[in-house]
């Protein structure tokens, strides 16, 4: 399992915009070969900075799979007038080991 992130930086003015813009097009990502789950979440201090980040089967599900397919190709279409610039992606290897941040609870 890998996971792709992509830095999305969005005209401040079409924020809003994208975000529809977005669940319009996600669809065609989730019905991906290799799609495990996305989030897509807001810079507090960069509220014009989105990241996205999709968890991967494989980097081949990814690259070239879904960047080779048509369905990349409308999903690109459908956002790339809100970027402000060039969107930024890597990709970090899934397994490697991590706290359960969302599961612990340390005293107080």
């Amino acid at each position: 399992m890998i996971y792709e992130i992509a830095l999305l930086p969005i005209h401040k003015e079409r924020i809003e915009m994208f975000r529809r813009a977005f669940a319009e097009v996600a669809p065609l990502l989730t019905r991906a070969k290799g799609y495990g789950g996305h989030l897509l979440a807001q810079g507090i201090e960069t509220p014009e900075q989105f990241n996205l980040i999709v968890q991967w089967q494989s980097l081949e599900d990814h690259t070239p799979g879904f960047e080779a397919s048509e369905d990349h190709r409308m999903f690109m279409m459908g956002l790339e007038e809100y970027f402000s610039e060039e969107p930024r992606v890597y990709h970090i290897d899934g397994a490697a080991s991590c706290s359960p941040f969302l599961t612990e609870r340390r005293p107080n």
